[in-house]
């Protein structure tokens, strides 16, 4: 039987009665239709999960019991950020799901010169509003606890300007570079630069390359951006994470 689980932030450290989220509510009785008496398990985004039942639900209010929450470590010891060339709707979504079922820990759109979509404020907040949905329904697909940090949109350039964490490693992908994922050192944090469809302008290249950017290579074959996100992510899960 498959384990329902649902993003529950807030749970009680102590267990007991618990009024679920407004949105973790709606998803329970309206998406999920569960009864009084279904058995769930409630994650809360920060590394905890507790099994739960559902003790009533009256219209738009959810009550579970909960069991102790406890703390379940599935994250891989690689850090990941994608730092994602904003793509159109179905292939950025694509890529925000999948990414966090291969583990990513942060996930950066960023707005580049190639860029088919184009977003004001207003598209902004809603686009990241949606994207963060989307990589809640694949932490409860995948069994994560941990939610991954989804950051706004903003320009490449602007985001290139700022300073690279500690012992980070960056990696832009050319199908040129002889180094692949194999060749690559021990890795603790690594970043991943992916263009959108079009690919980085040139000179949005060269300001990665003076940012810390070193080439990666998947091998000779052009990939869509969707294809080449995911790709990079399990070669670097494989060779550095938990794959």
């Amino acid at each position: 039987m498959r384990t329902i689980r649902v993003l529950a932030p807030g749970l009680p450290a102590s267990g007991g009665s618990f009024v679920l989220p407004a949105a973790a509510a709606g998803h329970v009785a309206r998406v999920l239709r569960l009864v009084p008496g279904d058995e769930l398990v409630l994650f809360d985004g920060c590394g905890q999960e507790a099994t739960a039942s559902i003790a009533e639900i009256r219209g738009s209010t959810v009550c579970v019991t909960a069991a102790v929450p406890v703390v379940v470590d599935r994250e891989s010891p690689l850090r990941l950020t994608l730092v994602q060339g904003v793509s159109r709707g179905e292939r950025m979504d694509l890529v925000m799901q999948k990414a966090t079922e291969l583990g990513v820990a942060r996930l950066v759109p960023v707005m580049t010169e190639r860029s088919v979509v184009k977003l004001d404020a207003a598209q902004a907040a809603k686009r990241l509003q949606h994207w963060q949905g989307v990589v809640a329904a694949a932490c409860e697909q995948s069994g994560r606890t941990w939610l991954p940090e989804v950051l706004p949109p903003l320009p490449l350039l602007k985001w290139l300007a700022q300073p690279a964490a500690e012992g980070e490693s960056r990696f832009l992908l050319h199908p040129g570079s002889s180094t692949r994922a194999r060749d690559l050192p021990a890795l603790r944090s690594a970043t991943l630069l992916i263009g959108p469809e079009g690919g980085l302008a040139p000179q949005e290249r060269e300001a990665a390359l003076q940012s810390g950017f070193q080439d990666l290579s998947l091998g000779p074959r052009i990939l869509r951006t969707e294809t080449a996100a995911l790709a990079a992510l399990a070669a670097l899960q494989a060779v550095a994470g938990d794959l």
